[in-house]
């Protein structure tokens, strides 16, 4: 591979590792709803560069490891835990890009950055309701809001949703409506 070449691939990857974070809804709401303080939107820039320059220096990493190392950025920099099942589908994805990098196949992450970005997802979150209000000060309790996520396809007139997530569970969990009680607590059965 000439050097030249080797640098334009190199910028294919940083486009394609950008592409792939701006795409991935847990970043977008952290950024949106300002998880990360003041400066989420520049914190997710540096993300980009930050995940391609471990990839840079760390030429044979696990799938794992990409998984702890985007959950670790995510909760330091955005106090952030993703428990929505993106996390491994967002580090395959880069491991992939990087593999790509690794060949020299920049024709490869064009079209990887091309698919992302034309299947880009807007995600917002919106604060779920609680059942009932306590007594209790805010400032006594460390509390945690939970978030609801839905995604709409970016600037498309479609009904389409985009897709989320699968469970990795193979046995998924159900809610009826009469398992929701009144004090707040949900009923899970599994399935039979």
């Amino acid at each position: 591979m000439m050097a030249g070449a080797g640098e334009d691939v190199r910028v294919l990857f940083g486009a394609a590792v950008r592409a792939a974070l701006d795409a991935w809804p847990a970043l977008q709401i952290a950024v949106e709803n300002g998880f990360g303080g003041v400066h989420s939107q520049e914190k997710a820039e540096w993300l980009g560069g930050a995940v391609e320059d471990y990839f840079i220096a760390n030429a044979d990493l696990d799938l794992e490891e990409v998984e702890d190392f985007l959950g670790e950025l995510m909760t330091t920099e955005f106090d952030t835990v993703v428990e929505d099942g993106s996390l491994p589908q967002v580090s395959q994805q880069l491991q992939t890009m990087f593999h790509h990098f690794q060949k020299g196949d920049g024709a490869a992450l064009q079209e990887i950055t091309a698919q992302i970005n034309q299947k880009k997802c807007k995600a917002t979150a919106t604060p779920l309701k609680t059942a009932e209000k306590t007594d209790v000060a805010e400032d006594d309790v460390d509390s945690v809001e939970e978030m609801e996520v839905t995604a709409t396809n970016d600037g498309a007139t479609t009904d389409v949703v985009c897709p989320q997530p699968q469970p990795s569970d193979p046995d998924p969990q159900t809610i009826k409506e009469e398992d929701i009680v009144e004090d707040g607590w949900t009923i899970v059965r599994r399935k039979k």
